[in-house]
């Protein structure tokens, strides 16, 4: 495993089973016949990561879509692709990834491949019930993490919500502009016949009813009211937490909700700003790890290698954070992809020319071709 995060983080242009072979020093079969096994991605991820997150966290999940063209990839069908805006033929991954709201980083931890639509069909099954499935396998390593996930709006849908319910977990997401919200009346019994009204008027985010709403106080210029309201939607009390953008003397809102009622509103707010952070990941594994580079017609090989690329992207996170004198730099992973590679192809001239790079006389032309190209640089 070593030998292939170093190479994934070697490798300056397509990664695949041929590029493995003539970069490494073994051959490409021997990378093929070891990507059909299995690795506790998971474990090995928060292992990784779990130094760096602190006590307001959430497991955030958010599917990725992936070009494929072959006829033979399995799992290959129609996805919804959020650049394009439409379904794509393609492939599709959901990623798992834990997330800091405090330092607002983000790790990977699995990815599950989507299965295409006609074999949700054929078990009877919605893709908002696969998502909370994959959900539910992970229960148990969640729960080790937090309590909480975040999504965006697609899964604040009452079927979703209960099903992670169901599994002691909470969520935090968005809710349409145009939910339907009632007040919740507290009236005590007056003695006379019939329940007493549980339910008042609309929410109006427009017009909040201060007894109901309370300023969220931050130290983030964001304009926020939270208060507990009950969704006719989800078909239960959340905690809604409206938040006011003024872009261009127009107003807008932005209703975020957590099914914890007693959670405090700030780390709804952080958590849910958090989740997008998620998308980066996925980003840099495309452009600098070979997300979508693998043309293996095996299902145990794809969740290998799409799970490869973006546990790297981690190592490279975790090793820009290990170090004080890049700790408060932006990351870049493009950097340590040029490190990497110039590391690798400078160990092959010293095994080469038989030079050694230890010696006082070559530290310090060492390192200045290590880190030739870097930002560091």
């Amino acid at each position: 495993m070593i030998e292939i995060f170093m190479l994934y983080l070697s490798i300056p242009s397509r990664i695949n089973f041929l590029q493995l072979g003539r970069y490494s020093r073994f051959e490409e079969q021997r990378f093929r016949r070891q990507f059909e096994q299995r690795f506790d991605f998971f474990g090995f991820n928060k292992a990784l990561s779990m130094p760096w997150i602190g006590s307001r966290s959430a497991v955030a999940f958010d599917p990725s879509f992936i070009h494929k063209s072959g006829k033979k990839t399995p799992g290959i069908g129609y996805f919804w692709s959020g650049c394009a805006g439409r379904a794509l033929r393609g492939i599709e991954i959901l990623g798992l990834s834990v997330i800091d709201a405090d330092t607002r980083l983000s790790f990977h931890l699995d990815a599950v491949q989507t299965p295409p639509t006609n074999c949700l069909q054929d078990n009877d099954l919605s893709l908002i019930d696969w998502y909370a499935g994959v959900i539910k396998k992970y229960m148990k390593q969640i729960l080790s993490i937090t309590k909480y996930v975040v999504a965006d709006a697609y899964f604040s849908k009452k079927n979703f919500v209960e099903k992670i319910l169901q599994c002691s977990l909470h969520l935090i997401s968005k809710l349409r502009d145009d939910a339907d919200l009632t007040y919740l009346l507290l009236q005590p019994k007056t003695g006379m016949r019939g329940r007493p009204a549980k339910y008042g008027g609309k929410v109006d985010v427009r017009n909040l009813n201060p007894e109901h709403f309370n300023l969220v106080e931050n130290d983030k210029g964001i304009i926020a009211y939270s208060g507990i309201v009950y969704s006719k939607a989800l078909g239960r009390n959340i905690l809604l937490v409206v938040e006011e953008f003024r872009i261009k003397g127009k107003t807008t809102y932005h209703l975020l909700f957590s099914t914890d009622t007693m959670q405090a509103p700030i780390d709804v707010i952080d958590i849910y700003h958090t989740r997008f952070q998620i998308e980066f990941g996925f980003r840099d594994a495309k452009q600098f790890a070979g997300l979508e580079n693998s043309q293996a017609r095996s299902g145990n090989k794809l969740n290998f290698h799409f799970n490869t690329a973006l546990t790297t992207v981690n190592i490279a996170k975790i090793m820009q954070l290990s170090d004080p004198e890049t700790r408060e730099n932006s990351f870049s992973m493009a950097t340590y992809k040029i490190l990497f590679h110039n590391t690798l192809l400078l160990f092959r001239f010293f095994r080469m020319f038989a030079i050694n790079p230890n010696s006082i006389k070559n530290h310090q032309h060492v390192k200045e071709l290590l880190y030739f190209g870097t930002m560091a640089a």
